[in-house]
């Protein structure tokens, strides 16, 4: 297969571990024969630096041209710490989003065995989960109007969502639970927010169209509870933009490090994919960043375009990784594994993944 993949490295360790997930996909190419083309494009605070944009309009037909999207992660200290700053790296992301019409974020949360005494939530209590949590992602309290008034003494942030939004997103989640447990959560607030009760309302008029899929609803708090004590019990969520946001980043203490979590964007153009983690400006350049978090982004690339095989290739090399302990410190903090070290070691293991981990490759 051949495949034009558009890379936007962004700050931070975003170049760093995307070196390493393309290392990866050279491996899967080579042992597989397809053709991986590979175009770079400014994103965030780098394209605020060169270009005065944080999303310039090059990228975006960079973007919009490719079979697919390579993410890093986007931010930087300069303007977190600069309160009166116009244009931020955060907004290349969320004009990223709107441009592509990238209105689902699909993010797995699953355990790999190795990792069970990583998370601080009991072995017995996260052992086999299997979550697919729905993030509407451009539409709610991130894109609403928002500003000062009162000579600057108060502020407001608007939550809006047309019923069109909501039905896209829901009829997402109802045909990605068809694929799995057929169980559906939809979290929301709906004794507090109108925004939440339209998403009620919708997913109530829309359930007869899913006769097989089990529907129930839930408080985004009681969600927050539940989802550390009894995860097990979830198969598909869907919520909103903000909710899903804080949802998933809580949930990735189940897989025991922020660094092991992927995600994808899809919608009307490209599909974007990415780890869930920011741009972690204090470890940018000192080569110890988890890359498996990027690298099993460009698993869920493969994936996304057929090549099934070759996406389980790389999450068998990582579990392999992992059992060996060949990860770098956020896992294993006395570990002398780098981001490179374990990029380049499970690029090397893609040919080998038919056979056993050899415990004499434990570092």
């Amino acid at each position: 297969m051949n495949l034009n993949i558009a890379v936007l490295p962004g700050d931070g360790i975003g170049p760093e571990i995307i070196e390493e997930a393309k290392k990866v996909l050279l491996a899967v190419e080579k042992k597989y024969n397809h053709s991986f083309s590979f175009s770079f494009g400014l994103v965030g605070a780098a394209a605020i630096r060169a270009t005065g944009n944080p999303f310039p309009d090059e990228t975006f037909e960079l973007c919009k041209n490719a079979d697919a999207v390579l993410f890093g992660a986007i931010g930087d200290p300069e303007f977190d710490n600069n309160p009166k700053a116009k244009v931020r790296p955060e907004q290349g992301l969320l004009a990223m989003r709107k441009k592509l019409g990238l209105y689902a974020n699909i993010r797995p949360v699953t355990t790999f065995k190795p990792l069970l005494g990583k998370s601080p939530i009991k072995p017995e209590i996260i052992d086999g989960v299997d979550i697919l949590v729905i993030r509407e992602l451009t539409g709610g309290i991130y894109f609403g109007d928002r500003g000062r008034i009162d000579d600057d003494s108060s502020a407001y942030d608007t939550c809006t969502y047309s019923r069109a939004e909501v039905e896209r997103i829901l009829h997402y989640a109802f045909k990605e639970a068809l694929k799995r447990k057929k169980h559906l959560t939809v979290v929301d607030k709906a004794n507090v927010l109108e925004t939440s009760r339209l998403w009620r309302e919708t997913a109530q008029q829309l359930a007869p169209q899913y006769p097989e899929v089990t529907l129930d609803f839930m408080f985004v708090d009681n969600a927050a509870m539940q989802l550390i004590q009894y995860p097990k019990k979830f198969d598909v969520m869907v919520t909103e933009n903000m909710f899903g946001d804080i949802l998933t980043d809580e949930a990735s203490v189940i897989t025991g490090s922020l660094g092991m979590a992927p995600s994808a964007s899809a919608g009307e153009m490209t599909s974007l994919f990415e780890p869930i983690h920011g741009s972690y400006p204090q470890a940018a350049g000192k080569n110890i960043a988890n890359p498996m978090g990027t690298i099993l982004s460009a698993a869920m690339l493969l994936e996304s375009k057929g090549l099934v095989k070759e996406a389980q290739d790389i999450r068998t090399a990582i579990n392999c990784a992992l059992e060996i302990d060949v990860v770098t410190e956020d896992i294993k903090p006395s570990s002398k594994m780098g981001t490179s070290d374990v990029g380049d070691w499970i690029a090397a293991n893609i040919k080998l993944v038919d056979a056993r981990c050899l415990e004499s490759q434990k570092q």
